[in-house]
């Protein structure tokens, strides 16, 4: 039905799904800082952007509640207008689940605000429907702690697989001597992954350090 579940990520084979990033939905957040999960999740857009790997954008009732989709992560794609919804589920939305069908992708990485509705339910939808999903859950957070570990939870159940924001931008450099998108990876890195980006910064600073 689609391609087997050890097959690892490429920009080839998987589409990355951002969903409901905004503002009155990063306001309900307690799981994680939520400063670190706008961070990861704008790490996890450059890279679908430097891989060229679809990318699909989505918010829930933009102007009449929650806000536009965060500037940091539309800045990463300054011409692509979400697809504003008002389900819950985003799997529930025509056009979101035709933008999915466009990009011919059966592995969908996905992440969200909040983990328990908008991550969780198009989630178990898709894998109803024969897709193989990958939930980024430290590029989504929950109400609470709880609410985000039990969500997770839920979704490993119902088949998902999960997966954080910089394993998805090395599993799909994967080797060091790709050179076309090396220094871009490096540079996601840098800005984005905390102590591993300093490291980076160090051993090219001090040592000229060089993967390839």
């Amino acid at each position: 039905m689609f391609n087997d579940k050890s097959d690892l990520l490429t920009a080839e084979n998987s589409a990355i799904i951002l969903v409901d990033h905004q503002p009155q939905m990063l306001f309900g957040v307690q799981s994680a800082d939520r400063q670190t999960i706008i961070n990861n999740t704008v790490g996890l857009a450059k890279t679908a952007k430097v891989f060229n790997a679809p990318i699909i954008l989505t918010t829930v009732a933009a102007e009449s509640f929650s806000g536009p989709i965060h500037p940091h992560i539309q800045d990463v794609f300054p011409d692509q207008k979400p697809i504003d919804r008002t389900t819950m589920n985003s799997w529930e939305d025509e056009n979101f689940v035709e933008a999915v069908k466009k990009t011919g992708r059966k592995k969908l990485i996905m992440a969200a605000l909040w983990t328990e509705v908008c991550l969780a339910f198009p989630t178990i939808s898709a894998i109803k429907d024969g897709y193989e999903v990958y939930i980024v859950t430290d590029a989504s957070g929950g109400t609470t702690t709880e609410a985000h570990n039990m969500s997770v939870q839920r979704m490993i159940q119902a088949g998902a697989i999960p997966v954080t924001w910089l394993s998805v931008l090395l599993e799909y450099q994967r080797d060091w001597a790709h050179q076309e998108t090396y220094d871009a990876v490096l540079e996601i890195a840098m800005q984005h992954s905390g102590a591993y980006g300093a490291g980076v910064v160090y051993a090219q600073t001090m040592f000229g350090g060089h993967g390839g």
